[in-house]
């Protein structure tokens, strides 16, 4: 067989996020679409030719059909050697983690996270490079202008390969591989962590359940928590992947992982309640009684993470994204680390990681990893939490409290608008940020503004920057509001609120987080407008 070049042209939306390209499935079904985008990156990126190509997703609806075709592709524009995970799977973190330990020139994952599945749900794709991690703007902007250009693809006429069957076969001279997708995964989190001592916690009685939201981690879980660390059968729960998620929402919140919630919450609650999304990035660490929040989660990690094997030496720095709370900052300061604050998307973590400046990083939409691969990584938070509790034998709520007392409680939620009227949420923006420089000593919900700026970020490897990120607005007793407009739904535009206060005094650490919070969600309301520009009253997912 031989290369075969289609005449196409360019579609206009194609322009990858911080997420990659994500669209519905319709979008991706529509004739040359996949094609256009994957040979943009074939036509733009050095050393896939004669190089190495991972390959892997989700399991989500039309995984495998464009795996299908990313296969031939790749045949045709001269990649050597290709390695896919069985049945197309492979977690996100999992796909960063063979990138890197194979010395591959890249990856494609077909992934839309979190957001839900099916003929009528979402797809997504993006291209990681050697590091592992997602493709800066420097790789993706050139991606972007060759889509916009493109007359032709290449691809080659050969029948589907079987991906249920672990093997190797050729394809117009190029090996395709199909891997056990948790194996090299698997390896690395022995490595970080202390598997006996885990084992040993199981062993002792301690209970686990493990929501896989019937996504990519349920065989990721049940080979490491249940086969590897001998947590009992049962323990990871919805562990089939499924091409619709099962009709569910795979988004580790509090809305789509209320069963799990409300477990934890009662009287026969396990020890600790986890979960993750779709494609394996994200974490919930619920304790029994107690919801961890993913800004306090990346807080007791940091001060914590020596227990494991993997960072016994001590840390090296936090990075955070903008809107996650600052508990982080005071963990790190302690530690004389550096703290770092950057715009929301991981990528923006991975010259920190590269460079050795910063060793766990997180953000607060329940992502969490270190600089083991270059994606966030939930399955990778579970186990630290599981050697951390390992090694201290209490209680989360018990770990929790202890953090609080040493470092203080910063209050916190998140308040997401989803599927607002894209030009309401726009004009909402653009009002706050025409008036920011008036802000300053302006009174609102009982706080004074004592600073309010655009958030804008200069990586201090590179130099590159990034603009308009957020409005925050911080209050002269520490409290703090930001508001971002989130790019990762397919329909509409999703505000989100984040909301903190900081309470220093064990005496008053208990109170309901939304009580808490109160003057503060008036405050934010009374300088957006919320209501008056979206005609909402209530989020429609607080975390």
């Amino acid at each position: 067989m031989a290369a075969i070049e289609v005449a196409t042209a360019p579609f206009d939306d194609q322009k990858p996020g911080t997420s990659g390209l994500r669209k519905k499935v319709g979008v991706f079904q529509q004739p040359h679409y996949v094609e256009n985008f994957v040979q943009a990156v074939f036509d733009t990126v050095d050393g896939l030719a004669g190089g190495l190509l991972v390959v892997g997703g989700d399991g989500r609806y039309f995984n495998e059909r464009a795996i299908q075709t990313i296969l031939k592709m790749a045949a045709a524009n001269g990649v050597a050697r290709v390695l896919v995970g069985q049945n197309g799977l492979l977690s996100t973190p999992a796909a960063s983690c063979v990138i890197r330990g194979r010395g591959a020139a890249g990856g494609f994952i077909l992934s839309a996270s979190h957001n839900p599945g099916g003929p009528d749900g979402d797809f997504g794709l993006k291209f990681n490079t050697a590091a592992g991690g997602p493709a800066p703007e420097g790789v993706t902007g050139p991606i972007y202008e060759r889509t916009r250009t493109i007359e032709h693809y290449l691809t080659v006429d050969a029948p589907d390969l079987d991906l249920a069957t672990r093997g190797t076969a050729e394809l117009d001279g190029t090996v395709v591989e199909v891997v056990d997708p948790v194996a090299d995964y698997g390896g690395l989190m022995e490595r970080l962590f202390d598997f006996a001592a885990i084992r040993d916690l199981f062993a002792s009685g301690f209970r686990l359940r493990y929501d896989a939201m019937n996504a990519v981690t349920g065989p990721y879980a049940k080979a490491i928590l249940e086969d590897a660390l001998g947590a009992p059968a049962g323990t990871v729960v919805r562990a089939e992947p499924l091409p619709d998620f099962g009709g569910a929402h795979p988004d580790p919140n509090l809305v789509h992982a209320k069963d799990l919630f409300d477990l934890m919450m009662g009287p026969d609650a396990p020890d600790l309640g986890a979960a993750s999304d779709g494609d394996g990035d994200r974490n919930l660490i619920i304790g029994r009684g107690r919801f961890v929040t993913p800004s306090d989660s990346l807080a007791v990690l940091a001060a914590n993470a020596q227990l494991a094997p993997g960072y016994a030496q001590g840390i090296k720095g936090v990075a955070r994204s903008m809107p996650t709370s600052r508990a982080a900052d005071r963990v790190a300061e302690t530690l004389g680390v550096p703290c770092f604050e950057t715009p929301t998307g991981w990528k923006f973590f991975g010259n920190l990681l590269d460079a050795g400046m910063a060793t766990l990083c997180g953000e607060e939409s329940a992502g969490t990893g270190s600089d083991h691969v270059r994606e966030k990584d939930g399955l990778w938070a579970v186990l630290l939490w599981l050697n951390v509790l390992a090694a201290r034998r209490r209680s989360v709520d018990d770990i929790v409290r202890e953090h609080w007392r040493t470092y203080g409680r910063n209050y916190y939620a998140r308040f997401d608008y989803e599927e607002v009227d894209a030009t309401a949420a726009t004009a909402l923006m653009d009002e706050l940020r025409g008036k920011l420089e008036h802000l300053l000593d302006h009174k609102a919900g009982g706080h004074t503004v004592a600073y309010a700026d655009d958030f804008a970020y200069t990586d201090p490897v590179d130099g590159s920057t990034a603009a308009k990120q957020g409005v925050r607005i911080l209050f002269d007793d520490g409290s703090r509001v930001v508001f971002r407009l989130s790019g990762t739904g397919t329909a509409g535009a999703t505000l989100r609120v984040y909301l903190e206060r900081y309470e220093p005094d064990p005496a008053k650490q208990d109170a309901e987080v939304r009580t808490a919070l109160a003057s503060v969600i008036q405050a934010a309301e009374e300088l957006a407008g919320i209501q008056r520009h979206t005609g909402r009253t209530e989020p429609d997912v607080v975390t």
